[in-house]
This record gives structure tokens, sequence and C-alpha cells, in this order.
């Protein structure tokens, strides 16, 4: 495809317009403001729309999407001992494939190109990511009550499995990550044996950090004054790349901990404000030199997979709590939304528009009435655009997304059958 006479987000996230962008197999192979004699198969015509980088949720949990709505109004201890976790007891393969299907069609549609999702019944959720046609880290949420090391529990086999069947799957797609649940549903053999696990096998971790003030104080009242994180740290989970979802509660050394171990803060503002769990401080994350990436968390604490409405909120919500009106740029949000998330995932050549890199492109419609008039494009798409302006998402060339139709996913079909398995469970409650 070549995107004909387009204005785009270059990879320095300035604005350049009449541009030309030239996509072959699966990759940008021209990118320049004259026209390319080369023959790149079909043209699309670039008048009134704008060419970005697809977006990378770097938190998700995709088979939530069966508890949208389901669990509303309730403190987090609340809404996960009543309502999620008795809810999540009775979701099957059957369900969570349609489920995760629809997730993804719906980031699709919002111009999602990547997620990291941390859940279970990860079979479904790799059959869903395989012929979708999207990217993902996938891992399979690990809980642990009993102090004894991972290579003596179930969880060990099945990990082991999904890393031979799945890790690299789908030309390089799907990749499999290792995770920790969260420090208070885990224990220190079994977080340190996963730690040397992901090791061993070369893989990222990803985990749930801090997110509510209880949690964060009764980690340090459990382990002699530590944090979470200077908890997992000791542990050596921060040895391999690893994604901290929330970190809302962090502290003092924790910033030193996180920047040195190079560790991505998946910061999730809608579900940690509905949730009144608090809110990440982001520029402190930024100052202390820790690279953040945004999350919309699960269906259920977010209610959507649409990553400019997240985007839009973080950009918004720390101008208001730090009184500081330039804490963050519309390039930072940008940023934080697209080539921080790829670099979570540690996908190369991904997250920006450039030459070599993945073709890994949204298409926004921006002629239309909210988008008028332009002093800085960029300033539109994080503060005016809407996710519904997006009209095409490309993941590795292949057009997932165009104009309301979804090539490789039966949408009709995946919300009935999450409805009806939404229903199923809500029966045997």
């Amino acid at each position: 495809m070549l995107f004909s006479d387009i204005s785009l987000l270059d990879e320095n996230f300035d604005y350049r317009e009449h541009c030309y962008v030239g996509v072959r197999d699966d990759e940008i192979a021209y990118v320049g403001q004259v026209r390319p004699d080369e023959d790149f198969g079909e043209v699309y015509p670039g008048r009134g729309r704008v060419l970005m980088p697809g977006m990378y949720n770097a938190h998700a949990h995709a088979p939530m999407t069966l508890l949208r709505g389901y669990a509303e109004n309730k403190a987090l201890d609340a809404w996960l001992n009543e309502q999620v976790f008795p809810f999540e007891a009775k979701i099957t393969d059957e369900f969570a494939y349609p489920a995760t299907l629809l997730a993804i069609a719906e980031m699709l549609r919002f111009g999602t190109v990547s997620f990291s999702d941390m859940y279970y019944l990860s079979d479904a959720r790799a059959r869903a990511v395989g012929e979708s046609g999207i990217k993902c880290n996938m891992s399979e949420g690990l809980t642990c009550f009993q102090d004894v090391p991972y290579q003596d529990t179930d969880a060990y086999a099945l990990n082991e499995r999904l890393i031979r069947d799945y890790h690299g799957a789908f030309d390089g797609r799907l990749k499999i990550d290792l995770c920790l649940h969260a420090e208070y549903t885990t224990t220190p053999t079994f977080s340190r044996t996963v730690a040397e696990s992901a090791k061993e096998h070369d893989l990222n971790m990803h985990i749930h950090l801090s997110e509510t003030m209880k949690e964060h104080e009764e980690c340090k009242q459990r382990h002699g004054g530590k944090t979470p994180a200077a908890y997992f740290d000791e542990l050596g989970v921060f040895d391999q790349p690893t994604t901290a979802a929330h970190c809302v509660w962090i502290e003092g050394d924790d910033f030193r901990i996180l920047s040195e171990r190079g560790v991505t803060v998946a910061t999730n503002p809608v579900s940690n404000l509905k949730l009144g769990s608090g809110i990440a401080d982001e520029p402190a994350l930024r100052r202390a030199g820790i690279r953040v990436a945004l999350g919309t968390d699960g269906v259920a604490s977010n209610n959507n997979h649409n990553m400019f409405k997240d985007m839009y909120l973080l950009s918004l919500v720390h101008k208001g709590v730090s009184h500081d009106p330039v804490g963050m740029s519309p390039v930072d949000a940008l940023r934080v939304a697209t080539l921080n998330g790829a670099l979570a995932q540690s996908r190369d050549r991904c997250g920006c528009i450039a030459e070599g890199n993945k073709a890994d492109l949204v298409v926004l419609d921006v002629d239309v009435p909210w988008m008028y008039p332009v002093t800085d494009m960029r300033c539109n798409l994080v503060y005016s655009a809407q996710g519904s302006d997006v009209v095409l998402t490309m993941v590795d060339g292949k057009v997932l997304y165009r104009d309301g139709v979804f090539p490789t996913i039966d949408v009709e079909r995946a919300c009935s059958e999450t409805q009806r398995a939404r229903d199923r469970i809500v029966a045997e409650l």
C-alpha cells in the first residue's frame, strides 16, 4: 500500500504534511515528501487524513470484556472478592475466546496494534491473537500462597508449554511474558524462582505494583519495611525487562530502583480513578528517568479499550493534580501511548513511523468539525480526536480494520457469544 499525500507524525513525533509512505510486506519501505517511483500496490488517498504509529496497550486483561459493567461502584477489595473473583472462577476457554476476540476488535477499532495481556486461559487468548492478526505480549497471571519453588507448581509446567508453543508464534506477533500477579498474592520463594525462570528463558516480566495504599503499606508490614518495589527488586524480579502496572503508591527509593532497573511503569489512569486507588505520579516518574507507558487495564475497571480516551485523561489529570499546565506536553502523551509501549514489550523497529520499521500504522479522519481549526495537529490528536476517528488500523502491513470492516474477526458473532457467555455465568452466581 502507498499512503499518498498524507500528513503524519514522524519518528520524532513532528507533524509533517504532504507525505508518502510505502508499505511492502510487513515493513515501512519508504517515507518521504516526494512520490516514489516504486509500485507499492494500492494507493490510499491521504487528503484529510493523518497517519500515526499504532497505540500499545501496556496493561490489559482482555477476557474481562465479559465483566463490562458488571462490578460497579465498589471499593477494590469488595470489587475483587465479592464480584470479580467469583465471576472469573466460572470463565472457561469456551467463554474466554470470543471475549478476547471482542476485546481485540475494540482495540483495533480505536487504533491499538499491540497489547500486554495478563490473565489466564492462555490457549483461548493465543487462538484469538493468532486469528485476529494483532500483536500481544501474553502472560499467565500467577498466584501462589505456599512458599514453594515455582518449578514445583502446576504453573511451571503450564508456562513451559506456553513458551514452547507460543513464544514467537504467528511470525513473532505473540510473545510470552512471565507474570507475578502481585506481592500480596505470591510468596518470596515462588517469586524468586519465577524471576530465575524468566532469566533462563530471557523473557519479560509483567506484575502489578503498589496499586493501592493498602497493598503498599501491608507489604511494608510483612517484609520489614520493604515496599513492593524494594521487595521484588531484592528477589531479582527486575533483572529482566519488566512492566509494572499502576505504581500509584510508590515512594522514596522506589523511584531510583525502577529507574536503575529499567522498569516500565504501565500507568492506568481511568482504572485507578474509577476504583478510587489514586493516580500514579507520571511527572515524577519521568523526572526520575522511568519509562511510562499507557494501559487500559480490564474493562471491568475501565469499561473501554479506547486508548484515545485514556491518553486524553492522562494528559489532563496531572495538570490538575500538580497545578502545572505544562507538565505533560501532547508529544509526551503521544509517545507514552505508542513508542513507550513498544519498548516495554521489547519489540524492535516498532512504535514510530520510520523506514525499516514494522508497518504498525493507524489512519485518522481529521476532516471533521472537532478537528478544525489546526494550530498544532499534535494538540488536536490528544485533546480533540476521538477513538472513533480511526478509519484504518494496520499491523505488520496487514489491514485489520478499515471503515467499519474487520477482515479477520466476525464481530457480530464475538458480540453475541460474549453476551451469551456472560448471561450463563451470571445465572450460575
